[in-house]
């Protein structure tokens, strides 16, 4: 059997909101096995994440991130292997297996979590990930308004000239206060979003803090809201903004609610309490993307 070679093209073939439902289905098999390797030589680094899925098959992601490069300073590769015999079934193209993997565990963990008439969308960042979290909050919830704001308000202005409707807010404790569900993707080791700001009825999702040293969100918000993540095996050892509160006894193992494996125990209890959601990530989520993205590939006729 030949190995599909999936590019970054394929993408137009996808659906956030019917990605968001394949990211489910997978947490609907047996728990994943999970492996991470890291490599480094002086400041770059190769990372390799792996994961198996009974019944769903192998990825394994590699990725190296060379902060010295001219060009683009994280590339990598993903293939994606056979459940029943182990044979690599595909190369689906890195960047979009990233790209929609990150929105797209957002885009679920707030399809369960937010209010059912959550509108009003805060993105704070101005990054690559934040560009496609307009993208995903706009798929999966019909009329979102949505709104930047970044330390350097240039960047937040030129990224909402590229989505028409964007807007940009220029204070961001004012900006939090309104809105209904707030997605922080920062490069901060320092918490930026306070709990005395996040209003009654408010959805937080987190996601730039991916080491140890890393957080979004102070103490008091993660008193305040009902704390979920993604998977608790590479959240609560591994990423600062649950790991910090954990070690000074600010919140306990037990005010962690759910993840994805617990199925309908990740939901919000009433209209008025402020849930705050951890995306951490994980290779298993890589490879449930990346059975996704094949599977539209190869559904599409000719290709």
């Amino acid at each position: 059997m030949s190995i599909v070679q999936v590019p970054f093209e394929a993408e137009r073939f996808l659906d956030w909101r019917e990605l968001a439902q394949a990211i489910a289905a997978g947490h609907a098999l047996p728990r994943a096995e999970i492996g991470d390797t890291f490599l480094y030589r002086g400041g770059d680094t190769l990372l390799s994440r792996s994961a198996w899925i009974d019944g769903m098959g192998i990825a394994v992601k590699s990725a190296t991130i060379f902060p010295g490069n001219a060009g683009p300073n994280v590339n990598g590769s993903v293939s994606l292997f056979s459940d029943s015999d182990g044979t690599l079934e595909a190369i689906v193209d890195f960047h979009l297996v990233t790209k929609w993997k990150t929105a797209g565990d957002s885009l679920l963990g707030a399809m369960r979590l937010a209010r059912a008439d959550a509108r009003r969308v805060l993105i704070v960042g101005a990054g690559t990930v934040a560009g496609t979290l307009i993208e995903a909050y706009r798929a999966g919830f019909e009329g979102a308004e949505v709104t930047l704001w970044n330390r350097t308000r240039a960047k937040a202005e030129a990224l909402a000239a590229q989505y028409p409707g964007v807007a940009v807010a220029g204070d961001l404790e004012a900006a939090v206060g309104e809105a209904d569900i707030v997605s922080c993707a920062t490069m901060s080791t320092q918490p930026v979003l306070r709990g005395d700001w996040v209003q009654p009825g408010t959805h937080v999702d987190l996601i730039g803090a991916y080491r140890p040293d890393m957080r979004e969100a102070d103490d008091a918000l993660l008193q305040k809201g009902r704390l979920f993540v993604d998977a608790r095996a590479t959240t609560l050892g591994h990423i600062g903004e649950v790991m910090m509160p954990l070690e000074s006894g600010v919140i306990s193992e037990a005010d962690i609610l759910a993840d994805y494996y617990d199925g309908d125990a990740m939901a919000r209890g009433s209209d008025a309490e402020i849930t705050v959601f951890k995306n951490g990530g994980g290779a298993h989520l890589d490879l449930m993307v990346s059975r996704y993205v094949l599977e539209k590939w190869q559904g599409q006729p000719g290709l």
